[in-house]
């Protein structure tokens, strides 16, 4: 059996990775990372409230918050140095960003506060080698009330086997991995944290939404 892949080792995987795709990766990413835009619309938050990504990338999500809802307070925490790069070039200086693990952070060292009434990860769950933990991390950090809310590649069941096998080739590059026991795991967390879950499945199974609440 492999070592698990540590902090240190996982984000030098990263930078690696997004060194030079960064300047591009929201051109990109566009055409294939879908579910975005929906978690976005439905994420029903109110001004004041805290908003934390795990897993932020470049700021594109965060910025959209924003926009899409005025008033909030934005959080993100990212493991790439380079893709912090790019996110602080994009975003206010209210918004707090941070590099850490998503598996393990203490959050009130970092953003100030110990819980947040809304938590978002956004195709991020298909790279982080111990993605139960890091769910297991939001549980914990979810505010009486708060949501967490998930959105990543399904099993892409209802694509033409060429095209899937395409995709799932390309995605492996990039050290992807589909993970198509998310909603049972969820599930489980769900009911060791007391938590409400729903899963909603995009067309074709081409990406999952899963929300906790709590």
């Amino acid at each position: 059996m492999a070592s698990p892949i540590s902090t240190s080792d996982h984000a030098g995987l990263m930078d690696a990775i997004y060194r030079w795709q960064r300047p591009i990766y929201d051109l990109t990413r566009k055409y294939y990372l879908f579910g975005r835009d929906r978690l976005i619309r439905e994420l029903d938050v109110q001004p004041g409230m805290r908003v934390l990504e795990l897993g932020c990338g470049t700021g594109r999500n965060l910025a959209a918050i924003a926009r899409v809802w005025p008033g909030v307070e934005c959080h993100g925490l990212d493991i790439s140095s380079e893709m912090l790069k790019t996110a602080r070039a994009r975003l206010p200086r209210e918004v707090l960003l941070a590099q850490g693990d998503a598996t393990r952070f203490e959050a009130r060292t970092l953003f100030g506060g110990a819980v947040f009434d809304r938590i978002v990860l956004s195709y991020a769950i298909s790279m982080i080698p111990d993605w139960p933990a890091c769910l297991g991390q939001a549980c914990a950090a979810l505010a009486p009330g708060g949501s967490l809310q998930v959105v990543d590649f399904g099993d892409l069941r209802g694509l033409p086997g060429p095209a899937r096998n395409a995709l799932l080739g390309w995605l492996r590059r990039f050290h992807v991995t589909p993970r198509t026991d998310l909603a049972s795991v969820a599930q489980r967390y769900a009911h060791a944290h007391g938590l409400r879950c729903e899963v909603v499945h995009g067309p074709a199974c081409y990406y999952q939404l899963v929300r906790l609440t709590r």
